[in-house]
């Protein structure tokens, strides 16, 4: 099957899956396919129910409610990109942004010889992106170990950061706690992440959006960010 025919294939199963699922499904869902990565953009989604839960500002338990129902979803999407693909997929990340009524799953196949040719692939700005990953990462927690990014299309951002825990998130892991710690992280580094202005001038394009995820076993976090080139930043390197 052609990458364009399995990426409409994902969308229409997700749309349905989650309308099936949450009582309404997103208005549009954007999938790119490029091995090792499926990535998933949902827009305008947000049920009647969240809405009167996000106006008497009940984003946690909106937040909580969806985790729930992802732990039952995610075999199930995992499943079907495979059925498409014929990839297993190894990785699966979500996160919402329900401001914006938005959210985001990144799949990752074990493919790491396509992976490690796509990370040696430039882009404009990508040293001053990991620079600014690194610094906001210091903010929350710690620099990474290792970042890596990839400019998988003109939209699409992907950051992946490993060895990113400090010594007492890490016992929270071990305690079992990660809910707390997935709670917690998801405020502070989406603030940073939010307020960091210069990513914007380093690529030159508005950010539309942008997500983050953790793997607590594997030390691991996914960044994804949606740009806009034809809206372009605040050119502060330049000045």
């Amino acid at each position: 099957m052609e990458t364009e025919q399995i990426q409409k294939e994902l969308a229409s199963y997700i749309g349905k899956l989650l309308r099936d699922n949450f009582g309404r499904g997103p208005e549009t869902v954007f999938v790119s396919v490029k091995q090792p990565f499926i990535t998933v953009y949902l827009r305008k989604f947000l049920s009647p129910m969240e809405k009167v839960l996000m106006s008497e500002k009940q984003e946690s338990f909106v937040q909580s409610s969806r985790d729930i129902l992802m732990k039952s979803l995610i075999p199930e999407i995992k499943a079907y990109m495979k059925l498409l693909t014929a990839c297993e997929i190894e990785e699966f990340y979500y996160d919402w942004n329900l401001q914006n009524q938005s959210g985001m799953f990144v799949a990752i196949c074990p493919e790491s010889a396509k992976l490690d040719q796509l990370a040696t692939l430039d882009y404009p700005g990508k040293q001053e992106v990991h620079e600014e990953i690194n610094n906001v990462s210091q903010q929350a927690q710690k620099v990474p170990e290792e970042v890596v990014s990839i400019k998988l299309n003109e939209r699409t951002i992907v950051v992946i950061r490993t060895g990113i825990f400090v010594t007492i998130e890490r016992e929270f892991i071990r305690m079992g706690q990660t809910e707390v710690l997935r709670t917690a992280k998801r405020r502070v580094e989406k603030r940073l992440l939010h307020n960091s202005t210069r990513m914007e001038s380093i690529l030159d394009a508005k950010i539309d959006d942008s997500f983050t995820a953790w793997d607590f076993e594997r030390d691991k976090s996914v960044i994804l960010f949606i740009i806009n080139p034809n809206q372009k930043g605040s050119n502060v390197l330049d000045k």
